[in-house]
Formats: structure tokens, sequence, C-alpha cells
């Protein structure tokens, strides 16, 4: 069974990318998310991963929970050690350059003591690697530099260096905590407790331990902890955490709501629907904190250039610091080998390894707040090369909420009887079309029981036997496969036709709106370059050319089975220049939104099916979400970019400078950790940006 753990004292994001390499490769099925300090895997190969861990990082620990506070005391102490080192290298500076007082030892002695204050943890850490077999850490790299800086008289040099490294390494830890945080306010949405009404008394218990059926009350400003119905009150939602939306929407009694939501007003009064593992908040954050275990390309691409990279610096500046010495006999190997130490400095990969996951996780997070879930870096990569768009119809471009518009009856029988019979015979679909039926007059359903033989045929309709009658209610497809001929009719929605006995007895119109961001959503796209829209319905002739010339789509097919759909996905997708998505609800889209290269559910009335199938899910069901997402990715995708441009163009420069005698070990600072922390800030830009309209 997986579980979730907490890191702590992982704080090298190369050494976290080997841990996870180095366990994959050995089978262990592993997410080590660096940005969030999370880890999850099978309990049963904890002890190997950990045993993985301390050979790579000694000081990793995984736990169940972290303790901030101890995290804010780590901080503390390092930021006293690197003040008192500051002072005493401050001394040693005044008394070698400005005013002499003391003797040449002393001051040697004041730079050592100021170069172990700050570089001491740097120092174990490289010790303990080196005992384990890293050689090609971070803080490795950094000790021999400045080790060997001292070995050759470069004290001031030697301490400057290990101080503004151990400064820019505090600095990157504050950014990538800031980050850090604001990634995991995303997920600070499940409620510790909830207000369990039992006997007439009030207990505050864990949502876990509620059941359906059970009654909770949900006090104002308190977040809903599970899903459920209201039974009494009304009060505005703050739903701005699911969905992105800042205005409250209301509600009532009957109506739904779904956990994460806020209560701003009234004394609610809630019969729980679903369990917490079932309930809505429960799977959005299995979705948010997963997503980092489905990596885009370019932060696997980088995980293993950063693997060949760093040895290959190394044995570089081996070469740089003996051969030209030994090959040019007279020249000063002291000169070649201060050359060779400024680049094993520079060597580090750790702006890209940080930055880079660090971007693609703000990319995620900033969707979120918008309201769009990504279930994973690929697929927020994927977002930028969408060629063509399909649209499911029902749910999706429209309501889905539907109203009887018309009754017509035939053969003898009244309206009402068609109501009747048709509502009992869809008593037990989920169907939106068949809820506004059975919605139309509660009372042709108090006694469900009469219904016998119940089948429902996707894409089609429902057979049952209500009262020793055999009532068939669909579509054309559905009386016609029985050898059935209903009357065509000239209509403005969904045409449901009732047949009893075998015999065609009148027909239902069901209307429908189209959702008022539709139009604007497909205007969108082509801006995004979507090439192609076409809409999949299982809807009649009529209705989806109606939808289709309203929304300006290119193609429109109607009248389909969900094994349809596919079929035409697929021929869609051969004919597709880039990505195809398909966007839709229902359970009957499933199967398509898996064969598209990108599956988009919508979060609201979308079923559970639909939503745990899709890559991609919109909390509020608005279609101009999508065209959002794609513009996060294509912001997402310019700053990895420009990370790495930058990250590996001003490595490779100081690389040249430094091998050429034009660079010292100052400039070779900026160009590790300086160049780290300006990709780390660059790549929390997307998680500061403000939310789009």
């Amino acid at each position: 069974m997986k579980q979730k753990y907490r890191i702590k004292n992982l704080d090298c994001a190369s050494c976290a990318a080997q841990i996870e390499e180095t366990a994959k490769e050995r089978g262990i099925d592993v997410t080590l998310n660096f940005a969030t300090q999370t880890l999850v895997v099978d309990e049963e190969k904890m002890p190997e991963l950990q045993k993985i861990a301390k050979r790579i990082e000694p000081e990793a620990v995984f736990e169940n929970e972290t303790d901030n506070a101890e995290e804010e005391s780590d901080l503390k102490k390092q930021i006293i050690a690197l003040v008192t080192s500051g002072i005493v290298f401050a001394v040693a500076l005044i008394d070698r350059y400005i005013i002499p007082f003391m003797p040449l030892q002393a001051n040697i002695a004041l730079f050592l003591t100021s170069y172990l204050i700050s570089g001491w943890p740097v120092l174990v850490s490289a010790i303990k690697n080196i005992l384990r077999g890293n050689l090609f850490g971070e803080n490795f790299l950094m000790s021999v530099a400045t080790l060997g800086a001292i070995a050759i008289g470069e004290f001031p040099e030697a301490v400057a260096v290990m101080i503004f490294y151990s400064i820019g390494e505090l600095f990157e830890d504050i950014a990538v905590g800031k980050s850090r945080r604001s990634i995991k306010s995303l997920l600070a949405l499940k409620v510790n407790y909830t207000n369990l009404l039992s006997n007439g008394k009030v207990k505050k218990v864990p949502p876990e331990n509620v059941k359906p059926g059970q009654i909770i009350l949900i006090n104002p400003g308190e977040r809903v902890p599970l899903d459920g119905a209201i039974l009494e009150g009304e009060s505005f939602l703050d739903t701005s955490a699911l969905t992105g939306e800042s205005v409250p929407r209301k509600v009532k009694k009957g109506d739904t709501i779904l956990s994460g939501m806020i209560n701003t007003s009234g004394l609610l009064k809630v019969e729980v629907q679903k369990s917490f593992e079932n309930s809505y908040i429960s799977k959005i954050l299995e979705l948010v904190e997963n997503a980092a275990s489905k990596k885009a390309p370019t932060e696997k691409f980088i995980t293993k250039f950063s693997k060949y990279y760093t040895p290959f610096v190394v044995f570089g500046a081996m070469a740089i610091a003996f051969l030209p010495p030994l090959l040019m006999p007279g020249t000063s190997m002291t000169l070649w080998v201060q050359r060779a130490l400024v680049l094993l400095v520079i060597s580090c990969p750790c702006a890209l390894v940080i930055s880079i996951p660090l971007g693609y996780f703000g990319g995620l997070g900033r969707a979120s707040k918008n309201g769009v879930l990504i279930k994973g870096g690929n697929y927020l990569d994927a977002l930028r090369n969408v060629d063509t768009v399909v649209f499911d119809k029902t749910g999706t471009l429209t309501e889905g909420v539907f109203e009887v518009a018309r009754v017509k009856a035939f053969n003898g029988y009244s309206e009402k009887e068609i109501m009747e019979f048709a509502a009992m015979a869809e008593a037990y679909s989920n169907h939106p079309v068949a809820r506004s039926i059975c919605d139309y007059d509660k009372s042709f359903i108090e006694n469900p029981n009469q219904v016998r033989n119940y089948k429902e045929i996707p894409g089609q309709g429902v057979i049952a036997e209500v009262s020793g009658k055999k009532v068939y209610v669909g579509n054309k497809k559905l009386l016609e496969s029985y050898d059935i001929d209903p009357i065509d009719e000239e209509n403005g929605g969904t045409l449901v036709y009732v047949a009893i006995d075998g015999k065609y007895a009148g027909s239902i119109i069901i209307s429908d709106r189209i959702k008022a961001d539709a139009k604007g959503a497909i205007g969108e796209l082509r801006k995004y370059g979507v090439r192609k829209i076409a809409m999949l319905t299982g809807d009649s002739q009529i209705v989806a050319e109606k939808v289709a010339s309203e929304l300006g789509i290119d193609e429109y097919y109607s009248e389909l089975l969900p094994v349809d759909k596919v079929s035409i996905l697929e021929r869609l997708k051969n004919e597709s220049k880039g990505k195809i998505v398909f966007v839709g609800d229902g359970i009957n889209d499933s199967p398509v939104l898996a064969r598209a290269d990108i599956g988009v559910a919508m979060g609201g009335l979308g079923s559970d099916a639909a939503i745990e199938t899709a890559d991609v899910v919109i909390m509020d069901d608005k279609p101009s979400k999508l065209s959002q997402a794609m513009k996060i990715a294509t912001i997402t995708h310019n700053i990895v970019l420009q990370n790495i441009l930058f990250a590996l163009g001003t490595k490779g420069l100081f690389i040249a400078l430094g091998s050429v005698g034009q660079a010292t070990m100052w400039e070779a600072v900026f160009a590790d950790v300086g160049v780290a922390l300006l990709a780390v800030l660059n790549a929390t830009r997307i998680l500061k940006a403000s939310k789009d309209r």
C-alpha cells in the first residue's frame, strides 16, 4: 500500500533527483517531489528507499509530519552562524588590508574560524557523501574548491566564496520555501473536524468518521467538510478555492454542496452523501498532490542531463589543473589549479534541477487557482501544442440543466400518461435528460417499485416494465432497433420518444441552454492556434446543427453512441497536425476521454468516471477555462525555457572565462548560487501572477 511521507533535511535538488532515479532503477515505484518536500512510496519499500537516501544524502529524513517549528529554528541557526562568520571575516579583512593590528598567524586563524563557522555543514555533508561514494554532489564541489584555495594561500577568497555560497543557499532555501508554502496553500482545503449531529447533540469528529446518511452542521465561516445535500438553511458559499470564481454562490434547501467550499453566512444542516475518501475534496487533493509524478519531457531531460553534466565538468577541471603544467614545463601549477577550482564552483547544476520542476509545479498551482486541475507536467506541456479540440455537447457546451418544454401524445394516450410512464421508466437513470423527466412531477415516481426489468442502453435510452407494460424511452435509434416507427418532428431541443408495448405513444421535447461563455471559449481557442473545433453528441441532428451554427463550430456529428465517438475521434486524431483534446462530462465520455491526447472533464456536473479518466478537470464547468489552461501552459514553458537558456548560457560563459583565467572565484559564486537563485525567483513568478479572467 502506498503511503505519503514528509521529507526533512533534503535541501539539494540534484540529490533528490538522484534518490528518485536510483530507486526507480531498482524497481521501486516512488514519486519524490522536491518542491513540496513530499514522498509517495509503497510502505514495504520504505526501508530500502531509506538506505538509498542515506547513501546519497545522509541527513534526509522521511516522516509522516513535518515539524514547521523545527524548520524555523534551523533557519535561525543558519542566520546566526552566517552573521557571526561575517563579523569575524570583516575583522580579518580590516586587519589584512586596512589597519594591520595582529600577527599574520592570528589573521589566518580568523579567516579559518570564519570559514569553519559558515562552511562546517558543507564540509560535514561532503565527507559523508564521499564515504558513500557520492563524489559529484554540490557540497563536495564547493569543499574541494575552497579547500584548494586555502591550500594555495588564497584565504580571503576561500572564506568569501564559502560565506557567499552559504548566503546564496540561505536565500535559495527561503525562495523555495515560499514557493513551497504557496503550493501547499492550494492543498489546505481539508477540514480537520466536522460538527456531527447525533441524538440531538453536536460533537466534533474527524470527517473520516462520518458516514453517508448522517447529519452535519456547518457554521458560518467554516469550510464544508463533506459532500452533501442541504436539509435546512440558506447561505452563500465561497467556491474560489475549487473554481477560481470570486462571486459567492447562493445555496438553499435541496441544493448539493461540495467539500472544500466555505460557508460565508447562514447555518446549514446537511445530509452527508459521500464518505470522506470518496468526497470531492479528497479526490481533488489526490489529483493535485499526484500531479508531480507525471513529469514533463523537459523535466526528465534535465534530470538525465545533470547526471552526466557534473562529472564531465569535474573531469574537465582536473584536466585543466594538471595537463597544462605537464605539457608545458615551467608553467605555474598554482595558476592552473586556481582556474580549475573556479570551474568546480561553476559546475553545480542546481539552477536547472531546482527551477525547472518548480516552474512546472508553479504552472500546475496557478491553473489550480483558476479552477483547472492538470494532472501532471506532461499534460501541461502538451496543452501548448493543441491542433484540434473536440467537445461533447450536453453539460459541456450547454448547461446540462434540462426542462420539459413540450409533450405530445399519440394512439389514445394522454400527455399525463406519457410523462408518468416515461418518469417511471427513467427513475433509475442518472442521465441529465432522465432527471429532467423525473423532476417534471415528483409524484410520478413515488413508488418506483412498480418498475421491473430495467435496462439502460448507452447512447439510446432505457427499457423497463412499468405496471405490467413494456416502456421504451429514448432516441430514434432505440425505437427503430425494436421496429417501432416514431413520428419525426421539427424541434429546437432534445427529442425523447416514448413507446408502450411496442407501439409509438408520444414524444417529450427537452430544452437546454448554451453556456454563457461557450461562444467566447470557441473564439479564444482559435486565438491560441487551434485549427479545428468539432462537436460530438448523441442528440438529434437538428439540435446539433443549431448549437454548432450558433457557436461557430467547424464540424459536428450527431446521434452517436459512445463507440461512435471513439471512432470519430480516432479519425480526427489521424487528421490532426498536433495534439487533440476532447472535452466532456458524462460517464459515456470516459472511453473517448481516455483515447484523446488530452482528456478534459467538467468537474461540477461531470461524473466520477469522467473525472477519474480525464487528464485535466475544469472545476466550474466553464469551457472558457480550457483556453486559460493553454495560456498558463505557454507561460510556464516560456519561463522554463528562460531558466534553461539563462542557466546554461551563464555557466557556459563563465566556464569559458574561467578556463582562460578571466573569471575569479567571485564570478564563479554568481555563476552557481546567483544563477540558481535568479532561476528559482523567475520560476516563482508563475504562482504570483494574478488569476486569469
